[in-house]
């Protein structure tokens, strides 16, 4: 059978395809009486009648579609932002278009190239490095975009990020309470803000202390690299407690413990920060700083759907859940 068209829709409807077409139009909302939307609705659904949104997009120069960049799709970090964005803008007709990095800036541009000949209405990005000339240019175009748990050196865009550095404070706290004065971290990449702004925030609470700070680099925020940086830490240092400036990075951390014959939290106790979905399970269960990913993730696409385009940084409240892998000093 052919397929359904608007004039099909209009005359099950009984109103004109004008109307019929405005009522089915998002962007309208409001516009055709209640009642009228409705009863249209209801007769493109009895139908089957799919709204033509290439042409639409060709027609009003809107695709009502979001461009979403993460850096790895494999971090468990990611996927609860996504269902916030994804959700947030179900809610508004829109849909995302999900692209993974790999941590690339070439693979990056290339990827927003592909997305914006798609005419994409906005960017959300959570795979911005600090100098990111990809993110640079897209802003200085005027376009739409929102960083996701990421902040630029040198250009103001939107973004929304978790409060990194009460969390990290409340991580050395914590083990300070429970008796550690030798506490290291295991940051990340350098050219990420939030290694910057996690290590910040753990060399101003151990200097609060009067703590000596013991800082080692990882290459990546996963667990093989977790796990090398904790051996150099624990190789090169005697502390009895370690800040990962993950979850996977404290993966790692218990890897590298079990390496060296050691105990967790024994003899060495650990925090991660973004409280995985697995978290809980690991053993030990990990403490950690748990990050609202999922509102991120709603708050991301309710400033990329905003009319202004001045920019807005949303800081979201951080939370240390405690569970087994911290404990006193033996």
């Amino acid at each position: 059978m052919p397929r359904p068209t608007l004039a099909d829709v209009a005359r099950a409807a009984g109103v004109h395809p004008g109307t019929a077409s405005r009522a089915l139009n998002p962007d309208l909302r409001g516009r055709i009486a209640e009642e009228t939307t409705k009863r249209v609705r209801e007769a493109a659904e009895r139908l089957g009648y799919v709204v033509d949104s290439v042409g639409r997009s060709l027609r009003t120069g809107r695709s009502r579609t979001i461009g979403v960049l993460v850096p790895d799709l494999t971090n468990p970090a990611f996927p609860g932002m996504i269902r916030g964005i994804e959700d947030e803008l179900r809610v508004h007709d829109y849909a995302a278009l999900l692209a993974n990095t790999d941590n690339e800036v070439e693979r990056e541009a290339e990827l927003v190239a592909t997305l914006k000949a798609r005419q994409c209405d906005g960017f959300i990005i959570a795979s911005a490095m600090r100098d990111d000339p990809v993110v640079r240019e897209l802003v200085t175009a005027g376009d739409k975009v929102v960083l996701i748990n990421r902040l630029l050196d040198d250009t103001t865009a939107s973004a929304v990020v978790s409060d990194d550095q009460s969390g990290i404070a409340a991580a050395v706290h914590h083990l300070h309470g429970l008796g550690h004065n030798a506490i290291g971290h295991i940051a990340g990449p350098r050219d990420l803000s939030i290694t910057r702004t996690r290590r910040v925030a753990y060399a101003q609470s151990m200097k609060a202390l009067g703590l000596r700070g013991y800082v080692v680099l990882a290459e990546a925020y996963t667990a093989p690299a977790g796990h090398d940086a904790a051996l150099r830490l624990l190789k090169r240092s005697r502390v009895t407690a370690i800040v990962a400036g993950n979850d996977m990075l404290a993966v790692g951390c218990f890897k590298a413990i079990e390496q060296l014959g050691l105990s967790c939290p024994e003899d060495i106790s650990v925090v991660g920060f973004n409280d995985m979905p697995l978290a809980a399970h690991l053993r030990p269960a990990l403490t950690t700083v748990r990050m609202p990913q999922y509102d991120m993730g709603v708050q991301a696409a309710r400033l990329v759907m905003k009319a202004d385009l001045s920019p807005e940084t949303v800081v979201l409240p951080t939370e240390l859940v405690v569970r087994a892998s911290t404990g006193h000093v033996e």
